[in-house]
């Protein structure tokens, strides 16, 4: 499986101020069917799993929600390699949940990544095959260049961990 990966950067706003952000692009095609994935990328249950062994999530108010939901905001504090805290209180704003283009778009921040504005892309290549999109534009002043690298890691990581959520539909 090849995965693609770009950064540029780009202006954004931040605090009424423009600022020199990372746009992370990574790509790669998973042999599942697109309305599958796009159920499986609208739950909490696959966040836990493609984040292991990267990240834990502990949130806030004790569970995340079964469905992520437009409009809702959820609170968590985020364990690098499952132990690390990072970041303090992690933030997801559901800024978009399309079904008809399978996109799913989250505005989220916490105290070092003051903007890791994510968005999810599913595109049909064959009634068993997507192509995966994980797009994220991250700024955080002087650590952004380190928390792109880490974050480059981590939605690689994140993406091998898709293969074997296919793979056990497959098998299962």
């Amino acid at each position: 499986m090849k995965i693609k990966t770009k950064i540029e950067k780009v202006k954004i706003d931040y605090k009424g101020k423009k600022v020199t952000a990372n746009k992370l692009t990574i790509t790669s095609e998973i042999p599942i069917d697109i309305d599958t994935a796009w159920s499986k990328v609208q739950t909490s249950a696959l966040l836990n799993f493609v984040t292991k062994g990267k990240v834990r999530f502990k949130p806030t108010g004790g569970e995340f929600p079964k469905i992520w939901k437009e409009g809702n905001t959820v609170t968590t504090k985020m364990l690098v390699y499952g132990c690390i805290p990072f970041g303090g209180l992690h933030s997801l704003y559901f800024e978009k949940i399309d079904d008809k283009n399978k996109i799913l778009k989250t505005q989220e921040w916490d105290d070092a990544a003051k903007v890791w504005n994510h968005k999810i892309t599913l595109k049909k290549i064959t009634d068993f095959t997507i192509m995966y999109e994980d797009e994220i534009v991250i700024y955080g002043g002087i650590l952004t260049g380190l928390i792109t690298w880490w974050a480059k890691s981590f939605y690689r990581h994140r993406q091998n961990r898709w293969q074997l959520v296919a793979k056990e539909l497959v098998i299962g």
